[in-house]
């Protein structure tokens, strides 16, 4: 049997960053990865540039039922500490909005500085090694049956991930060991995933297809400003990424089309200044000329502006500040960024990421109930966690 002081089972941002903690303080440490190679999610990350962390991190820019929860990881690495080791390692990075952080070249850079950090630590990596099993040991410590043959150590650290993006192997094998511990799972759902909308009402945008516009999106008390994107099952878009967090199943979505207007004024200024046109050629000075032709076909008409009175033109803008859209559901994990809900944080260390009901047992990454923002949050969140648990092993 072979023996290890840490066992990470998961090759993702959060497994080898704690494999290389852990290894960095002379523990000897095993990362056992199901798939064929590591950072799969890496690597697709960031449209292939990956956004590797967001200067504005906070506890405020995760959802977990224990809202308080990721303060202690977070503060203990902060973005600037992830920032610092990417620059040790000379890869050029730039800030795209909103404090995103993505590498100039691609995402195989964040992987090969992780297993870079492997290699200097230490840290003996094994892919199509799936775990089958694992047992507490008699005095302490953890008795894994792996497709390598039994393995045994005296910390096991699951960062196996959760349900996103099942074709890259994504499995609730995370959940199954935390329950076999006696951990409990807050309720799973795809996160960071597009909406859809139903047969009724997808007709009616049929043309908006691959069509952006800036919005502001509201559901379940937040709100988003970005980009809404128009697909051929409904919504997508960082802002319906975004939302899609909040929003609950039977809910309306409320969209502010002209989030940076005082879309009244604007009408009635309109009005002044160019009397004989259309609602619809107005609408289309600010708004794509399809996404404008399709609002007036749905809910105004084409009478010349003049034509509008002042309780009209604010009503126009009242619907074009809250146009309402009421999704049927998601498209599910096949595409959800990130799976919330997970390991119920009630019954882990919020400064180390150890089980309170199991010694030697750790939950780190997407597999615990910890998700953030789309952006960056969620490496952010890897780096964090994965640092506290490697702290502790």
């Amino acid at each position: 049997m072979t023996t290890y002081d840490v066992v990470v089972i998961g090759g993702g941002a959060a497994g080898l960053f704690c494999a290389i903690e852990a290894g960095q303080r002379g523990r000897t440490v095993l990362v056992i990865e199901r798939s064929d190679q590591v950072g799969k999610k890496v690597l697709i990350s960031g449209g292939g540039r990956c956004n590797f962390t967001n200067r504005n991190a906070a506890p405020e820019n995760y959802l977990s039922a224990n809202p308080h929860f990721s303060r202690s990881a977070l503060a203990g690495y902060t973005p600037l500490d992830f920032v610092a080791l990417v620059e040790a390692h000379g890869i050029a990075y730039h800030e795209k909005e909103l404090g995103q952080l993505f590498c100039d070249g691609s995402a195989r850079q964040i992987v090969d500085l992780l297993l870079d950090e492997c290699r200097q630590s230490g840290v003996h990596i094994e892919v199509n090694a799936e775990v089958t099993a694992a047992e507490r040991v008699e005095g302490g410590g953890f008795a894994l049956a792996t497709r390598l043959g039994p393995v045994q150590c005296q910390s096991l650290v699951v960062a196996s991930g959760g349900l996103s993006i099942p074709k890259m192997g994504a499995t609730g094998f995370g959940y199954d060991l935390a329950r076999r511990f006696g951990h409990t799972i807050v309720p799973t759902r795809a996160g960071l995933v597009p909406l859809t909308l139903g047969q009724d009402v997808l007709p009616h945008y049929a043309e908006l297809r691959g069509i952006g516009v800036p919005v502001r999106v509201e559901s379940h008390g937040a709100a988003f400003s970005n980009a809404l994107l128009f697909t051929h099952r409904g919504l997508s878009g960082p802002a319906i990424l975004q939302i899609s967090n909040y929003w609950q199943p039977g809910e309306p979505l409320e969209v502010d089309l002209l989030p940076d207007a005082d879309a009244a004024a604007w009408l009635a200024g309109q009005r002044r200044l160019q009397p004989a046109a259309t609602l619809r050629t107005v609408l289309a000075e600010r708004l794509p000329r399809r996404v404008a032709a399709t609002l007036c076909d749905l809910a105004f008409d084409a009478r010349p502006l003049r034509q509008y009175g002042d309780p009209e033109l604010r009503a126009v803008a009242e619907r074009l500040h809250h146009w309402t859209f009421r999704p049927i559901g998601t498209e599910g994990y096949r595409t959800a960024e990130v799976t919330l809900g997970g390991v119920n944080t009630n019954e882990l260390s919020s400064s180390t990421m150890a089980s309170r009901l199991a010694p030697g047992l750790y939950f780190i990454g997407e597999v615990v109930d910890v998700t953030g923002w789309l952006g960056g949050y969620n490496f952010q969140w890897a780096w964090a966690s994965g640092y506290a648990a490697g702290r502790a092993v």
